[in-house]
């Protein structure tokens, strides 16, 4: 073992010892780490082309984390520098969240008005080639690395989607500024949509709740649209959903030891003043989405509406590392533990499932023609002349376009007004 780790570099160095002072009465792990300083060596030496230590090294951390789940992984010093642009609401690529499954890159979710939304990426779709290059065998990280690049930079991906053959996608890169709250009222119900939960989202959400019942007094309730969000900070998640209760818990995180349990509550806000809400949800909600969904779900503070979420109910513990010669920050993300809802109901692998399922699809009432009693030749009280054909003249505004495209978002606002109607007959 000496032997080998003479010809091995100073980290493995470091490894093996730090590992012979932490567990200097297990024989195996020895044993392991001398099998990883010859298979070290014997890469380093004999692999087709040169590797230099430092890639072998990251490549080992890397394949070490992203062996235990598809969320956690190593971040060199580049990578390092783009996510903390990315929880800033700001980072340069196609903008889309992604895992791995079974060897391929599965996408979690477009990010909306990015280059990859725009350019009809969907959920739940299969990045199976990145330019010329296969994905599988690929770590997520390697992926990732494909897919960044300068801003105006093209690039081909290969999508595997349900139901079609396998077809190429030119995208143009981007830099992605993330207004991570857009909002609109509909009928006096008001449009809350948020697309990641970033560090602006809860200030994002406090102004557009503000604006909108200050600019309409009759507001009647709020849809909160989740749908396709792949999450982001937990912090927020958290006070997103305090946004709307008045007490009780959020969230829970539960890691390895049962000591380990950390819970998030509720401090007497709810800014809508108790009024009905719909959350939307679909198979593109994931993380934080979830915990919102679930915690106002488990408190019947709001109705689900739409399609199960994604399923991923892990908590992420980001890790710098600083090495000492130049100072540059790496770091891990690393699972620590799992989200639990209120009810204490794990998320992972399981997602939030609706109160009411609606898959989404076209409204199509706005394809026909209208006809009533008094459109029928020779109508009882029918005037002379009179054209009372109800088809409308005008176009349709791009708010009522929406609602003829958006089934799930029209079946909301028409549930909260089922809600508002039912209410108003017991204040009467």
């Amino acid at each position: 073992m000496i032997l080998i780790l003479k010809n091995s570099i100073a980290v493995i160095i470091f490894l093996a010892s730090f590992s012979a002072h932490s567990t200097s009465k297990n024989k195996e792990t020895y044993e392991y780490l001398d099998l990883f300083g010859q298979i070290f060596d014997k890469v380093r030496s004999e692999y087709v082309e040169e590797v230099t230590d430092q890639e072998l090294i990251e490549k080992a951390i890397d394949g070490m984390l992203t062996g235990l789940d598809p969320h956690s992984g190593y971040m060199n010093e580049e990578v390092w520098e783009e996510m903390q642009m990315d929880t800033q609401g700001k980072f340069g690529g196609l903008g889309i969240e992604i895992t791995m499954e079974e060897g391929f890159v599965k996408v979690i979710s477009p990010i909306e008005d990015s280059p990859a939304f725009e350019a009809g990426i969907l959920a739940g779709d299969f990045i199976i080639q990145i330019d010329d290059t296969p994905v599988f065998g690929l770590t997520l990280n390697e992926a990732v690395e494909l897919m960044r690049g300068e801003k105006g930079e093209p690039i081909t991906i290969t999508i595997s989607r349900e139901g079609t053959e396998p077809f190429e996608v030119n995208i143009i890169r981007d830099i992605i500024k993330i207004q991570s709250v857009k909002h609109e009222v509909y009928d006096n119900i008001g449009y809350l949509r948020i697309t990641s939960f970033t560090e602006q989202t809860e200030d994002g959400l406090i102004k557009s709740i503000n604006k909108i019942q200050n600019e309409n007094k009759k507001i009647k309730g709020f849809v909160l649209d989740l749908r396709s969000n792949p999450g982001g900070l937990l912090t927020q998640a958290v006070k997103v959903t305090d946004i709307f209760l008045k007490r009780g818990e959020i969230v829970s995180t539960r890691g390895r030891d049962k000591k380990d349990i950390r819970r998030y509550r509720a401090k007497n806000k709810d800014l809508t003043n108790g009024k009905p809400i719909v959350v939307l949800i679909n198979g593109g909600s994931a993380s934080a989405s979830e915990i919102v969904a679930g915690a106002l779900q488990d408190h019947r503070r709001a109705i689900i509406v739409g399609t199960q979420s994604f399923g991923k109910g892990s908590v992420q513990t980001i890790i710098p590392f600083q090495r000492s010669k130049d100072g540059n920050v790496s770091g891990i993300r690393l699972t620590t533990a799992r989200y639990y809802t209120p009810s204490g109901e794990s998320i992972q692998g399981k997602g939030i499932n609706p109160d009411i399922i609606v898959e989404q699809g076209e409204f199509e009432s706005y394809e026909f023609e209208r006809y009533s009693e008094s459109d029928l030749k020779d109508s009882l009280d029918k005037e002379d002349g009179e054209n009372t054909n109800n088809k409308e003249d005008a176009d349709l505004s791009e708010k009522e376009e929406r609602l003829a495209k958006d089934y799930q978002l029209k079946r909301a606002i028409d549930l909260l007004k089922g809600l508002s109607i039912f209410e108003e007959s017991f204040d009467e």
